[in-house]
């Protein structure tokens, strides 16, 4: 293939594109509990708070698994990493289906999650790698937006493969497709753009950037074995800053995640079947409202040069609007206005994801893969929470007030991004 020396190649998209269907893969057999949550319930005659902690069993692990997930990525470089973690991840998700009781239920979902912890750092750490920073809400937004497809696809693929096989075959379905995508994966993708033979000299020089003698920059292009600077990481305010806005925003984001297909059922009585389409339509705005984010946070950056206002322009917003939609989906009698409600909150919370995913890039330099995984794991530390929270709430007959917590929730994460979050910032000491 002949490319013109004067013309970029675009290489770069089809890495896109390929992380990009790995945050589908990810995100699809992460929900699909959820999605099967009540023939579940029905067969293992499991109450609501039970229901409760197996969903956030997969949340609290994976969790914890983000930072070790994070450091690995970054020494190991994406290639060898993302494979490995998304085969270990799948093998789980195919074992779901032998899950015989809650206690395997939890144990179960307890290390897939663990598993699946490295895979959105490691993937933030492979961006840093291939992107400039005036791309990278762009790459961020895309790549949420193809996960929340996945989840949209989810409801009414899953019913259909249960309706044939039964609620088991769906776990076995969809980890045949994670263990393929990294076979693929490895066999394509290569850590940097220096080492990929479709990448032009124009496509580089767009990536790496050049200087006043038209050299390319190649710094940011090595795959290092970085030493975290743990203690600059942790004891810097503003990596602190950025841990509790993503704290807020999975707080909220969990409902839509876990308990969203039961309570369309159960509170606001759809027929299951209607529920295989309106559970999908709140993550199909999401897949929008990820793509927006994305694009406007980059082309308020481009335009502006000023970093800071290009992230808190899209997140600031969006956070607040997905609060205030909270309110009519609690306190509405109308099946419809509840829905139309909720699917509006979360394409302004899925705004949110490009700014936010940009930040470990923007401010932790080769250590990205490190700082998204401290982002990450702190952050579904609380969204381990909102699931138990919920089932506990409700239980009691108590549909409304999760609602009001996480309209509540989300207004603090506003707060955060407006007045103390800087995204020109190192949290590592590093220049970024």
């Amino acid at each position: 293939m002949n490319l013109q020396p004067d013309r970029k190649s675009n290489a770069r998209w089809w890495v896109l594109l390929l992380l990009s269907v790995m945050y589908l893969i990810c995100f699809a057999h992460r929900i699909a509990i959820s999605v099967l949550a009540p023939m579940i319930q029905r067969e293992f005659g499991f109450d609501k708070l039970t229901m409760g902690f197996i969903f956030s069993a997969f949340v609290f692990a994976y969790a914890l698994g983000q930072i070790p997930g994070g450091w690995i990525g970054d020494q190991l470089g994406p290639r060898r990493a993302l494979p490995v973690i998304v085969a270990v991840w799948s093998l789980f998700t195919v074992l779901t289906a032998q899950a015989f009781s809650a206690a395997s239920f939890i144990a179960v979902r307890l290390l897939f999650g663990f598993s699946e912890g490295g895979a959105y750092p490691t993937a933030t750490r492979a961006m840093q790698l291939w992107y400039p920073k005036q791309e990278r809400g762009f790459v961020q937004g895309i790549a949420h937006a193809f996960s929340r497809f996945g989840g949209a696809i989810v409801p009414p693929v899953a019913i259909f493969i249960m309706k044939i096989w039964g609620w088991r075959a769906v776990f076995y379905v969809f980890g045949a497709f994670g263990i393929g995508w990294s076979i693929l994966f490895y066999a394509v993708y290569r850590n940097t753009p220096e080492e990929n033979k479709w990448v032009n000299k124009a496509e580089l020089a767009h990536i790496r950037g050049m200087d006043s003698n038209g050299t390319i920059h190649s710094g940011a292009g090595c795959v290092e074995k970085p030493k975290v600077p743990w203690r600059t990481l942790l004891t810097t305010p503003n990596m602190w800053y950025v841990v509790l806005s993503w704290v807020c925003w999975n707080y909220a984001i969990y409902f839509f995640l876990t308990w969203l297909p039961t309570y369309l059922v159960e509170y606001r009585h759809f027929h299951i079947q209607e529920m295989a389409i309106y559970a999908s339509l709140p993550l199909l705005a999401g897949m929008v409202g990820n793509t927006v984010g994305g694009v406007l946070t980059d082309k308020v950056y481009i335009r502006t040069s000023n970093l800071k206002f290009a992230r808190q322009v899209v997140a600031v917003p969006a956070l607040l609007a997905a609060a205030a939609l909270m309110l009519p989906a609690a306190l509405s009698r109308g099946q419809y206005t509840a829905l139309v409600s909720l699917v509006a909150a979360q394409f302004f919370l899925e705004c949110v994801q490009g700014p936010q995913w940009s930040l470990p890039m923007d401010i932790g330099g080769r250590h990205a893969g490190t700082v998204a995984g401290v982002m990450n794991g702190f952050g579904n530390m609380a969204g381990a929470l909102s699931p138990i929270i919920f089932g506990f709430l409700v239980q009691r007959g108590l549909w409304q007030a999760p609602f009001f917590v996480t309209a509540t929730v989300l207004v603090i994460g506003a707060g955060t991004w407006a007045f103390l979050i800087d995204p020109v910032k190192s949290v590592t000491g590093a220049v970024v």
